[in-house]
């Protein structure tokens, strides 16, 4: 891309709205522009910007955004037809398991879920489509970053922030690349409460007709309900007949 196709004011807006989440629905123009980097001045101009076109709400001090910027995620959902083709697979995966089913796609150092069948919630956030989470210690997030050439998944570590959940969480970048080595030749990812405690998690890639990966499945489960080594023989089954399913589908 030639520099003068790059629109500056476009990116920073956009890095405001980013700076929302479950965390932070509200935030001052400082707050903003301290979690952001830009400068207040900038960061003031967008979120009023935001007000104005309806997308943001102010109260003097405080901006939240409105439920109208679910017309920019909708627009990416109305585009593609993966969730569409995955949800009914994905229901019918969760009521077989008796465990939460999901489906995502990655979104630079994170995983962005595009389909959810819930049968209970197994985290202290609630996932649903739209949810983010860091690809490094997430079962589909490592199904991912196996999939891509090593050098692309080290550059991905190198811009994640790689902090220990849990007693557990692997954050040594040499670890990892040798669990996404094991991930790629295993055919499948498994994650024993390094997200949060008290969840695990299997993860297979979803590929294509073609052979190519173009999101992954996984199902989660309470770790006081199924061990870690028990979700391999339990789960992996039916994951891959859901697999090899969308395969003949997905193009």
């Amino acid at each position: 891309m030639r520099e003068t196709d790059f629109v500056s004011g476009f990116a920073r807006g956009l890095a405001v709205i980013e700076a929302f989440d479950e965390t932070r629905p509200k935030l001052s123009i400082a707050e903003a522009s301290k979690i952001t980097g830009l400068d207040r001045a900038t960061v003031r101009r967008s979120l009023l910007t935001l007000s104005e076109l309806g997308y943001a709400d102010y109260d003097g001090k405080f901006f939240a955004l409105t439920p109208k910027i679910l017309r920019l995620g909708h627009a990416y959902l109305s585009a593609t037809p993966l969730p569409t083709i995955i949800q009914p697979y994905l229901d019918q995966l969760s009521d077989r398991a008796g465990q939460s089913a999901s489906a995502s796609v990655l979104d630079g150092t994170e995983i962005v879920y595009i389909a959810r069948a819930s049968q209970k919630r197994v985290m202290s956030i609630n996932l649903t489509t739209g949810s983010r989470l860091p690809a490094y210690c997430a079962s589909m997030g490592r199904v991912w970053l196996a999939a891509l050439p090593e050098h692309e998944a080290r550059e991905i570590l190198a811009r994640s922030n790689l902090k220990a959940n849990t007693p557990y969480t692997k954050t040594d970048p040499e670890d990892l690349i040798a669990e996404f080595r094991r991930v790629r030749d295993q055919g499948y990812a498994l994650i024993d409460q390094e997200l949060e405690l008290g969840l695990c998690s299997i993860a297979v890639p979803l590929e294509n007709d073609r052979g190519r990966i173009v999101a992954a499945l996984n199902i989660g489960a309470p770790a006081a309900h199924v061990a870690a080594a028990e979700m391999v023989e339990r789960y992996l089954p039916l994951l891959k007949e859901t697999q090899a399913a969308l395969r003949l589908v997905l193009r």
